[in-house]
């Protein structure tokens, strides 16, 4: 079998030609979802409070996946209650590396993976570098789910000393 009728055999021929056959407003939509979190993410790294409320859903929900006896762990909905999260996590972590290595975007969903290092402010301890991963969802042009992954063992293991 040939990888043509291999994909035939699983109908992703036809998903690709639906996917080719989206209107301009489909990528219009990708790109403004794109835009719209990486604006969010430089507010954050800018300490712009004023324009990461401006793009936040008044029902955004922020989940940080990881060791739940870390503060800043779990989810956080709403914009007072993400902002309370803020000020917690600023507490508790100083970020010395933030590098985003890829983003990409399909529609309202934005993914974007990097590294990172800080110190957690508990211990004093470096973290060393780690991954990260973000799924983030957007609606009306404001970010409505900010769900993140990071090694949270690393960050444990730094945070408890």
């Amino acid at each position: 079998m040939n990888r043509r009728s291999a994909l035939k055999a699983t109908g992703l021929t036809a998903l690709s030609m639906a996917l080719a056959q989206q209107p301009a407003n489909a990528e219009n939509a990708t790109q403004s979802s794109l835009k719209t979190v990486m604006d969010f993410m430089g507010a954050m790294g800018g300490g712009d409070s004023a324009k990461v409320a401006s793009l936040m859903a008044d029902d955004m929900v922020w989940h940080n996946e990881g060791d739940p006896a870390l503060p800043w762990i779990g989810t956080w909905q709403g914009k007072e209650k993400i902002f309370e999260f803020m000020g917690l996590f600023g507490e508790n972590f100083q970020t010395t590396e933030w590098t985003n290595t890829d983003a990409f975007a399909s529609a309202d969903t934005v993914a974007v993976f990097g590294k990172m290092n800080g110190i957690t402010t508990k211990s004093g301890k470096n973290i060393g570098e780690f991954t990260f991963a973000l799924r983030a969802k957007v609606r009306d042009g404001k970010v409505v789910l900010w769900n993140w992954f990071e090694d949270s063992y690393a960050v444990s293991k730094a945070y408890h000393g």
